[in-house]
């Protein structure tokens, strides 16, 4: 009975926890409510599966507890209930993925006309570049970083040399404007994740990553490894500021493009 009663407790706890308590998700800042959405259904499918295993257990302690001149039955096999099992766990399992599918599609599918920028994640710093006056990114590879060139831009591409790169410090966009994400690794998994814009996603060393969102909201926030990727994971934090059009443009404008950051790239303008 005490254990009966303990794993009630557990079940009704939790249920409380999750209506009660003030934890939920921070308040949105982008276009993916779609995921608050998903998460939602995932809890309502997996709560109620948790609440009935448990009070499940709860009742077959309790109703076959060990009595006096009472012998267990041996059943090793029950087809109707395999079925059974099997058929409700297959529908809750495609019930919580049918959602997060379509939400996938949506979120890897770029709007035309959106704008980008890259992301790059390096032990342990967020670095970000954006296209120069030519609206295009350079192409980069690993074999070309250095303390020069940080990021590894070709400096032989011409596509490149107007790029904006901003190393170690806040990321500027414009609000109300989709943009797609480009994420690049240097070194080891890493992984971009702003909270407020339900947006996260892995940096694969070799890969290119991405997806897209519309900010909604003004204000400076947070980019957080969701990775571990080495002793100063905790430290790897970065700044998105989402600003309105113009305040983005003045601050475009002070920035310095690869072609006058770089030897490599004044070299590869020179040419």
């Amino acid at each position: 009975m005490p254990v009966a009663l303990v794993l009630v407790a557990v079940a009704l706890g939790s249920v409380l926890f999750h209506v009660l308590s003030p934890w939920w998700f921070t308040p949105i800042a982008s276009n993916w409510q779609y995921i608050d959405g998903t998460i939602i259904v995932t809890f309502w499918i997996t709560g109620i599966a948790f609440t009935a295993v448990v009070l499940f257990m709860a009742y077959c302690i309790l109703r076959f507890r060990h009595q006096d001149g009472r012998r267990a039955a041996y059943e090793p096999e029950s087809k109707r209930l395999e079925w059974w099992l099997g058929a409700i766990t297959a529908v809750g399992v495609a019930a919580m993925l049918a959602p997060g599918l379509a939400v996938w599609g949506q979120f890897v599918t770029v709007p035309s006309g959106a704008s980008e920028f890259e992301a790059v994640g390096q032990q342990w710093q967020w670095s970000f570049r954006l296209p120069g006056p030519g609206g295009r990114l350079g192409t980069s590879d690993a074999r070309f970083i250095s303390a020069e060139n940080p990021l590894g831009l070709n400096p032989g591409d011409p596509n490149g040399r107007d790029n904006v790169l901003i190393v170690a410090d806040d990321l500027h966009l414009p609000v109300g404007r989709p943009v797609k994400a480009l994420l690049r690794s240097v070194d080891v998994v890493h992984n971009f994740y702003v909270p407020e814009f339900r947006a996260k996603m892995d940096l694969m060393p070799g890969l290119v990553s991405y997806f897209w969102f519309t900010p909604t909201r003004i204000g400076t926030f947070e980019i957080l490894c969701a990775g571990f990727c080495g002793v100063g994971h905790p430290q790897m934090r970065g700044n998105i500021v989402i600003e309105p059009e113009a305040d983005y443009r003045a601050w475009l404008q002070k920035q310095q493009s690869f072609a006058q950051s770089s030897p490599q790239g004044q070299a590869s303008n020179a040419r």
